[in-house]
């Protein structure tokens, strides 16, 4: 890539497999929007893929031939020889399950080492009394729980907002590590206390967490000045997002949310990479719409729902969960592509619909009496919205062997254009199954 060439020529242009550039990756729903699919796809195109926020609460699914891979914290770059990933400063980091992560990939035959995985010494620790206080923050909210996945990742990230943090980066010394883990254990014990929970040893985890750093020391490094010396050596550059847009810690549907910016700009402020370095985002969503947890979710359908389950589809990765799911909703994605400066949208999971008849696709809200053409900020005021549909035929045959968009069945292209219209952005890439080459580039 020229350095020459106007970065913007490359976010406005039509996909171009050949001209990648700097790459957001951003999910435009509630998460769960098949980003892993959809980042192996475009890892083949780029050098580096940097993971920017989130937990080990954020799976990806990707499936090569008939091997299926889990990745949790590593970014899906890692299953392609000869690219660099980067878990950045942005992350919060179980180091145990990192661990665990990388043996189960090695047994699988993933080559992982210093030279293919970098992670940031910025980046937060996850402990298992973040997990308990998530655990126990959600029994006392009852029927007003948010539904999280008690991975421990909100507490995490609290303690990195209210500065009593531990960083991964002191890990690698052992003395500094356990005078500040001997000091938060004493507030968290007390705390653990109120809630009737047993106190915790700091010695004993302190020894099990020094024995991961071990594990890791190698691959921890400052990955800002990495970054960008990568940039300077012409790489580029793909991050890949965790979570969806609606999850965003400030413009998600707030307090069912995440504890991260999972729109296009904590891409930035979870890497070190500033926005002038950024050249195009790209949008991953499902043809129809799913969300795991608690919250609003105006074109929730049990029908469909009941349907995508029966199928074998739409259960969590990391926690087994069945995702609530429904019809696509124009309104939401239109935000999305606002918030996040979308370029061009990857839609997965077109053959959930295969077997419809008639497809609804929502295209406003109605609020006590009115139209509304944006989702509220406010989450009373979302529960209060009903969704306008407009009926579309669905196509009544599979989609999972179409390797070209002329493949595809007349009525499934005219649903994708549709929504395209609707959100206000282009199509580029059509996921019609799990598998890498059931990816359809659109040009």
């Amino acid at each position: 890539m020229s350095r020459g060439v106007p970065r913007r020529f490359y976010a406005r242009d039509v996909f171009c497999p050949e001209l990648m550039a700097n790459t957001v990756l951003v999910g435009a729903q509630w998460g769960d929007e098949g980003k892993g699919k959809v980042i192996d796809y475009l890892t083949d195109r780029v050098d580096v893929v940097v993971r920017s926020q989130g937990g080990n609460n954020a799976g990806h699914t990707v499936v090569v031939g008939d091997t299926k891979y889990i990745l949790r914290l590593i970014p899906s770059g890692i299953l392609r020889p000869g690219k660099i990933c980067l878990i950045g400063n942005g992350v919060v980091v179980d180091p145990i399950s990192l661990c665990e992560e990388i043996a189960e990939l090695r047994g699988q035959g993933v080559e992982i080492s210093s030279r293919n995985l970098l992670i940031s010494d910025a980046a937060h620790l996850v402990f298992p009394y973040h997990k308990l206080i998530d655990e126990q923050r959600e029994l006392a909210h009852g029927r007003n729980k948010i539904g999280t996945t008690k991975r421990g990742i909100g507490p995490a990230y609290g303690d990195k907002i209210a500065r009593v943090g531990i960083r991964l980066g002191d890990l690698l010394e052992p003395e500094l590590f356990r005078e500040r883990l001997e000091s938060r254990i004493q507030e968290v014990n007390w705390l653990l206390q109120q809630y009737g929970s047993k106190p915790i040893d700091w010695r004993e985890l302190g020894d099990q967490y020094l024995a991961t750093g071990e594990q890791l020391q190698d691959m921890i490094t400052n990955t800002v000045l990495a970054l960008h010396r990568l940039m300077d050596s012409q790489k580029e550059i793909l991050f890949e997002g965790a979570q969806g847009t609606f999850l965003d810690i400030d413009h998600g549907t707030y307090p069912y949310v995440t504890s991260s910016n999972t729109t296009a700009g904590g891409a930035c402020t979870g890497s070190g990479v500033p926005p002038n370095r950024i050249d195009r985002v790209v949008g991953a969503l499902k043809a129809y719409t799913t969300r795991v947890g608690e919250g609003p979710f105006p074109t929730e359908n049990q029908e469909l729902s009941d349907l995508l389950h029966s199928m074998g589809r739409e259960i969590a990765v990391n926690t087994g969960r069945k995702r609530r799911c429904g019809w696509f909703d124009a309104v939401a994605t239109r935000f999305a592509v606002m918030v996040n400066g979308i370029d061009e949208m990857a839609v997965t999971n077109l053959d959930g619909l295969d077997s419809l008849e008639t497809i609804k696709i929502c295209v406003a809200y109605e609020r006590d009496g009115k139209k509304v053409d944006s989702p509220p900020t406010c989450v009373r005021k979302f529960k209060r919205c009903t969704p306008v549909y407009i009926d579309v035929p669905g196509w009544k045959e599979p989609t999972t062997s179409a390797r070209s968009y002329d493949d595809l069945p007349k009525n499934a292209r005219l649903y994708l254009e549709k929504i395209c219209e609707l959100a206000g952005t282009k199509l580029s890439l059509v996921g019609v199954g799990q598998k890498r080459e059931q990816t359809i580039v659109v040009r």
